[in-house]
């Protein structure tokens, strides 16, 4: 059962999980399978250190882009897809699922939801996820900066499996979370900016006929406009994310203990503006991504193929 939009001022009537598990997961399949590419842009261009001499394998998104099909051809680009779409539906899943979860039960008696009870659900949708995405992005990681980090080692690259077996061996579940810290600063400030920023843009735009749902255009730009906002914001904590992740660096790469020393040595040697590395693809990684994923999600698909009202 479809309910109101997450704009909406009404009383949520109930709350249907699964078809919204489904939505989530399906619209998470959609969304980074038309945007992954980028993701990898994105992945290299933050775990790139510059040398000693300014030197630097990738100096734009159009050159990471170039290099990386000239060296490693169409399926480079996908690398690390396969594990990303596997954990992508559970992570989506709870992500929009929660949200909606969270936003039904904070409601005031009256059906309303201020706007600090948005960012406490957004927030709570966001540490909801961690426990999928960590895993999922520590993997995606490693396989997508394999041909940044690897060049001219004469390494073998490793899959997934390979990748989260070694860990399970050697430092058992906890090595697949490598990173949580960084990973929940990230996805919990990105939720608590985004939710309500989405809620808010999607209800001003025209409702469907007969319907208290917005628009097909309006839920698609509402996710991409609040995406790109939240993602820019969000790029710090990223950028430590993913290198504190990253599992085999470079040669001369540095190494971090933590989140606090991943910032402190990240200002000391690169200074302020590499903290907003990869910034640009993530953005364009993150609108398109969410666009699409709320549009899919609030499209009904589950409640359709459920036999559900929508």
């Amino acid at each position: 059962m479809m309910t109101s939009t997450p704009g909406s001022p009404k009383l949520q009537p109930q709350f249907s999980l699964l078809p919204k598990i489904l939505n989530g997961g399906i619209a998470g399949i959609i969304g980074v399978s038309c945007v992954f590419p980028l993701d990898l842009v994105k992945t290299r261009l933050q775990n790139q250190q510059v040398g000693p001499k300014g030197e630097k394998m990738y100096n734009s998104i159009a050159d990471c882009f170039k290099k990386t099909a000239k060296a490693e051809g169409f399926s480079g680009m996908y690398r690390g897809c396969a594990v990303n779409v596997l954990f992508i539906t559970p992570e989506k899943a709870i992500k929009l699922t929660a949200n909606d979860f969270f936003r039904h039960q904070l409601r005031t008696k009256d059906g309303r939801l201020p706007l600090f009870r948005e960012m406490m659900a957004g927030g709570g949708a966001g540490l909801c996820q961690i426990v999928v995405t960590t895993p999922m992005e520590l993997l995606k990681i490693q396989l997508q900066d394999a041909g940044r980090s690897t060049k001219g080692q004469g390494a073998v690259r490793a899959s997934a499996l390979q990748i989260a077996t070694s860990l399970v061996k050697s430092k058992g579940i906890s090595g697949l979370y490598k990173g949580t810290l960084a990973t929940a600063l990230r996805d919990v400030s990105f939720s608590i900016v985004y939710f309500p920023l989405f809620a808010n843009l999607n209800a001003l735009g025209p409702r469907k006929q007969g319907s208290n749902e917005a628009v097909f255009w309006c839920s698609f730009l509402s996710g991409c406009l609040s995406g790109c906002i939240s993602s820019i914001l969000v790029t710090p904590f990223d950028v430590v994310k993913t290198r504190l992740q990253l599992l085999r660096k470079g040669i001369g790469e540095t190494s971090y203990t933590g989140v606090p020393d991943a910032f402190r040595r990240i200002w000391q040697n690169e200074g302020p503006r590499a903290f907003f590395k990869g910034g640009a693809s993530r953005a364009l990684v993150i609108a398109p991504l969410f666009g699409i994923a709320q549009v899919v999600y609030f499209l009904g698909v589950a409640e359709y193929c459920l036999g559900l009202e929508c």
